[in-house]
Formats: structure tokens, C-alpha cells, sequence
């Protein structure tokens, strides 16, 4: 058999997805980021894997490193410098996403497009995330703006079990934050950048919805899911979903994008072949699945590409890369395609719960089995147990707690959010340009059937064994 047989490399490439993974992790154990120069052990390792594919995994292994490590590189070089920390400076730049409205004032993400101390320029990370607490001060997605602020490195508590801010703003590359200082009125300016249109359409969709669903407590669900701005989301509904593991429905999540991406697959699949002849230009099943990556990447972008949005539509083009190319994949090869694709475009992604919460329940069902054979509903519920069970250590060891009805939470959320509630959203969405009043009638549906759903969440949330927390001593 030839050395290098297609079977036997093919066989290697998940196994060379999980050593790039262990790369990646590798660096961010690391006190100190390593020298560069160990990437360059992969070229031999390389040429030894054209002949035997099972050193593919110890090269994967050090481009993982040499990866993580030129990524986590790039972004500390935009370290904010110490000697302007709490200096004065005047900024000028866009509000780079939805701010964030506080009984104190705001929250918004800034890039900056020029930093001046003393009339003299500075360099100073591209993004940073202000605050303010100035009452005439209200600024909206993409509105460009020259202020004064102060700013300062990041930094955040290491408590076991709680919250990294660091590191939360790490991965989302935000080396500094301040505040907006009162002493000089921010001025706005002319907004001439296109980069931001999506975040202004996003905004106004959001405060169009908030507009005429005012007296609903749905609202900010209705909102989260056709814009991905869940900040309207109250706090005890946050502790409800907590309770009954549910969060990952609000926002626009990998789920809500595999779905849009699935009903455009098979929608256009069926149209393409619907008159006969186009099928003889190109082939059905090819056109679904640009169709398919063009709605997931729409939706998407309603959300503000933001990490969840990025991997899952990433994870969608690996899977329809297969029809694209008219050749069939293992599932374990797409699956490890796209933890390949995903940390290619983000190494640093696998510091965040989402990443592992993400790829271990694909995993679960990949390895669990289609359960052929019995009913749908059968199917379903096999599943969702398998799914439950599978995550419950990730989840502990991610969380400190999981929830004992998620499971029979989700069985009752999922067809709501996914079936019901998100095709109500999109349709209300898609006709605002035409006519507020038919677009309310959608919205408001979509918030009745959310409101039905509450009370069960709420009465499972409420038992007294509703979640196992780890305790620590």
C-alpha cells in the first residue's frame, strides 16, 4: 500500500484538527509567549508527513503554537501605553457597535481613528470601550465622534469560578477602556464611513421593534433575535434561563443560524428544481448551498458577526463545502475542518465558553448516532438526553453548575424559538420598509408565543432541585 494513501491521511486530519487545538491551548498556559522560531520545526515534520500522514499531528501540533502565539503577539503589541494612562486625550473615531443604555449612561464600543495628547498625536489601540455618564451625550451605532476621555489597560479579578473580564476583553481584542470626561462637549461629526451600516441598521430595527411591542415583557427577546442585541434582556429573565439552560436561544446563536441556513437550503433546492430546465445549468443541491451560506451569513451580520455568529456560519460553509465541491465527507472531517477553519480565523476563540460548549455538543451527536429507526419525536428526545449527559461535565467544570431540567426545557424551547418565534421575528423584520403595522402583527405574535413559553420556563426554573451546583470547599 503507498506510503502516502489518501485513506491514511484522511484518516489523520481529525486527529491533526485536536493537536492544532492542543497547540493553541499550549500558549495560553504559557506565562511568557514563546519564541516564534519553534514554527519552525513544522517544515521537516511536514515533509516527513508527504510520506507517513501520521506526522501530520506533531506539525499541526507546532502551527498551533506558532499560531496562537504570532495572533497573541499582535495584540498585545497594541497595549495601551503606560504613560498615557488617566491622561486627557482627545479621540476622534465611530461607535464601532450598539451602545449599551445604563441608568448611568452608556457603554459603547469605540474605533478610534486618531488619539491626540496635547495637541501632539499618540499611538493607542484601534478599539477600545468607553463609558459615560454625560446626560446630553446619547450616541448611536456608527456615529462618528470627537471627545475626550481617559483611558486605562484592562484588568478584572481572577476569582475562581467567576467571571475573567480580562480575559473577555482579550479575546475580543479590546486592550483598553475609560470614560468619557465632562469637561469638554463631545462633538459630533459627519458620518462617512460605510463599515458601520450594518451596526446603524442593526440599532434602528432594534429600537423600531422596542417601538411597537412597548408594553410586552417579550420585547427584548423579540429584539435579541432579529438584531442579536440581548441588553434588553432583564436580569430575572437572565436568572430564569440560567435556571432552565436555556440561554443559548436568546441571541442569535449557532442553532438560530444553522436553522436560517438549513430552511434556505432546502427552500431553494426545491425552487431551483421546481421549473426543470435550471437544473440543467447547475445542479440544485449546488445552488441550495450558496443560497444556504448567504442567509447564514445575513443573519449573521444581523447579530454584528459577533464570535458565536463567525463560528457557526464558519461551521456552515465547511459543511456545505462538501456539496460545493461534490465530493462526500465524513461528518468527523467536517467536523474537524471546521475546528480547523474556526481557529485559523481565531485562535483565540478557544479561551471562550461558547467554542467548547459549541464543538462538544456537535460532537456529542456526531458520536452518539443518528438513532435510526425510531420516530422523530424519538429521535429528539435520544438526542436532547444524549446532548444533556454528554455536556453535563463540560458544563460543570466550565460553570460550576448546570441545570437538571434543561433537558426537558429545551425539548419545550427549542421548536418554540426555532419554528415559531424566529420565523415570526424575521418576517416582521423583512416587511418594516413596507408597513409598520403589518410588521407589528408578526412581532406582537411572536411575543405571545414567547409569553406562553415564559410560564412553563418559569415553573421549571422555580423547583427546588431545578440546578446541581459544584461546591467548592
Amino acid at each position: 500500500m503507498p506510503r502516502n494513501n489518501p485513506s491514511h491521511r484522511d484518516g489523520t486530519i481529525p486527529f491533526a484538527a485536536l493537536a492544532f487545538l492542543g497547540g493553541i491551548l499550549l500558549v495560553q498556559q504559557l506565562a511568557t509567549l514563546p519564541s516564534l522560531w519553534w514554527g519552525a520545526l513544522a517544515l521537516p515534520l511536514l515533509l516527513c508527513a508527504w510520506w507517513r500522514p501520521v506526522w501530520l499531528i506533531p506539525a499541526c501540533f507546532v502551527l498551533g503554537v506558532a499560531w496562537a502565539t504570532f495572533r497573541a503577539g499582535a495584540i498585545l503589541e497594541d497595549q495601551l501605553a503606560t504613560e498615557l494612562e488617566g491622561r486627557d486625550l482627545i479621540l476622534v473615531g465611530h461607535v464601532a457597535d450598539i451602545p449599551q443604555r445604563t441608568e448611568y449612561g452608556s457603554r459603547f464600543l469605540f474605533d478610534i481613528d486618531d488619539a491626540q495628547l496635547a495637541a501632539a498625536r499618540v499611538p493607542v489601540p484601534p478599539r477600545v470601550l468607553l463609558t459615560s455618564a454625560l446626560k446630553d451625550f446619547a450616541p448611536s451605532a456608527g456615529e462618528s465622534w470627537r471627545l475626550r476621555a481617559r483611558l486605562s489597560r484592562p484588568h478584572g479579578y481572577q476569582n475562581p469560578g467567576g467571571f475573567d473580564y480580562e480575559g473577555h476583553l482579550f479575546r475580543n481584542h479590546i486592550r483598553a477602556r475609560g470614560y468619557v470626561r465632562g469637561d469638554m462637549t463631545p462633538q459630533r461629526l459627519a458620518d462617512a464611513s460605510w463599515r458601520y451600516a450594518v451596526d446603524r441598521l442593526r440599532q434602528r430595527i432594534g429600537e423600531r421593534i422596542a417601538a411597537l411591542i412597548p408594553d410586552s415583557r417579550m420585547a427584548g427577546f423579540v429584539v435579541a433575535l432579529a438584531n442579536g442585541d440581548e441588553r434588553r434582556v432583564e436580569s430575572s429573565q437572565w436568572q430564569v434561563l440560567r435556571a432552565t439552560g436555556t440561554v443559548h436561544l436568546i441571541a442569535i446563536s449557532g442553532l438560530h443560524i444553522s436553522l436560517i441556513g438549513g430552511i434556505a437550503f432546502f427552500l431553494m433546492r426545491y425552487l431551483w428544481a421546481l421549473p426543470g430546465r435550471t437544473v440543467q445549468w447547475c445542479p440544485a443541491p449546488v445552488v441550495a448551498a450558496i443560497a444556504a451560506i448567504l442567509a447564514a451569513a445575513a443573519y449573521a451580520a444581523l447579530a454584528g458577526f459577533v464570535v458565536p455568529t463567525q463560528r457557526a456560519l464558519i461551521m456552515l460553509t465547511v459543511a456545505m463545502a462538501g456539496i460545493l465541491w461534490r465530493r462526500r465527507f465524513a461528518v468527523t472531517q467536517l467536523l474537524a475542518a471546521a475546528l480547523f477553519a474556526v481557529l485559523l480565523y481565531d485562535p483565540l476563540s478557544a479561551l471562550a465558553p461558547g467554542f467548547w460548549l459549541s464543538f462538544g455538543a456537535v460532537a456529542i451527536l456526531v458520536f452518539v448516532g443518528s438513532s435510526e429507526g425510531r420516530s422523530w419525536w424519538q429521535r429528539l428526545g435520544y438526542l436532547q438526553l444524549a446532548v444533556a449527559i454528554g455536556m453535563l461535565p463540560l458544563l460543570l467544570a466550565l460553570f460550576g453548575q448546570v441545570s437538571l431540567v434543561s433537558p426537558l426545557a429545551n425539548m419545550i424551547a427549542i421548536p418554540t424559538f426555532d419554528m415559531v418565534a424566529v420565523p415570526l421575528t424575521l418576517t416582521g423584520v423583512v416587511l418594516l420598509p413596507i408597513s409598520s403595522d403589518l410588521a407589528s402583527v408578526f412581532f406582537k405574535l411572536a411575543a405571545w408565543i414567547l409569553e406562553l413559553l415564559w410560564h412553563a420556563l418559569e415553573w421549571l426554573g422555580s423547583l427546588p432541585y431545578a440546578q446541581w451546583w459544584q461546591h467548592t470547599p
